[in-house]
């Protein structure tokens, strides 16, 4: 299996420790992908692939406690997802709400923090409300912030950012110079968490298909084949891993990079 499919490599359980004792991740990102093809290979309907990757949502979630990191984002159904069989869609929604009823007490035992990020608008109103009741029951919790994103796009979420602006400088409450990159942020989805350092998808595919676009611009990026419903920890930690081992410039030189470190 490989991890990072760009430079194949694969880390020791001793060098994953080594690795993440230097340098961790505050947040990470994941594109989930790879359910209908994991349950077509074993001539199984679509939708037992996304029951199966629920198992793998949990196992995710435990991970990320475990490693100390500080949020987990999964992208669950994406704006464009509409386009799918509208018996795939029901049985998604129908999906999304099970798992909020069922492992909503688990998150919250566990000290997890949910947040649903997107456009829930479209949403049912049954579905809104547990959704509302969800985030409600594990607002106080300071373990992991889960952010899940249901009928998000990173187009959208800019957009909608932009606008929240726009209806300010309409109204007087600020001029266009008060318009900048600081301020647009604090209109984003997870505006008070930190950007994203890594973000991971697995199935094969090489894109980030319009997710979480301005919070991951110098995230590192970690591809993997396996797909989603066989992503288990080693595989989580060995992208974590990955991360460990690359240097961060952030528009600096390597040899700048360096020197800071040096003198830290």
């Amino acid at each position: 299996m490989s991890i990072d499919s760009q430079s194949g490599s694969e880390f020791s359980p001793e060098e994953i420790e080594e690795l993440v004792k230097q340098s961790k991740p505050k947040h990470v990102a994941i594109i989930m992908d790879g359910n209908g093809r994991w349950a077509q290979a074993q001539g199984k309907p679509r939708v037992m692939g996304h029951k199966a990757g629920v198992k793998t949502v949990r196992r995710a979630v435990s991970t990320a406690r475990e490693m100390g990191i500080d949020s987990l984002t999964l992208f669950a159904f994406s704006s464009e997802n509409w386009r799918r069989p509208d018996k795939e869609v029901s049985l998604l929604m129908e999906l999304f709400f099970t798992v909020l009823q069922r492992e909503i007490k688990l998150l919250h035992k566990n000290g997890v923090r949910l947040n649903i990020i997107g456009d829930i608008s479209r949403f049912s109103e049954r579905l809104q409300k547990q959704i509302a009741a969800a985030e409600a029951k594990t607002a106080g919790n300071t373990d992991l912030v889960l952010n899940v994103a249901a009928n998000y796009g990173g187009r959208w979420d800019i957009m909608q950012a932009a606008q929240a602006l726009a209806k300010k400088v309409e109204t007087g409450e600020m001029v266009s110079s008060q318009f900048t990159e600081e301020a647009l942020s604090q209109h984003l989805c997870m505006q008070n968490q930190a950007e994203v350092d890594l973000m991971i998808r697995t199935g094969g595919d090489y894109r980030i298909s319009n997710f979480i676009l301005w919070q991951a611009a110098y995230a590192e990026l970690v591809f993997t084949d396996t797909l989603w419903p066989d992503f288990d920890e080693n595989a989580f930690k060995q992208a974590v891993a990955t991360f460990a081992s690359r240097q961060r410039r952030f528009g600096l030189t390597g040899c700048q990079i360096e020197s800071m470190q040096s003198e830290s």
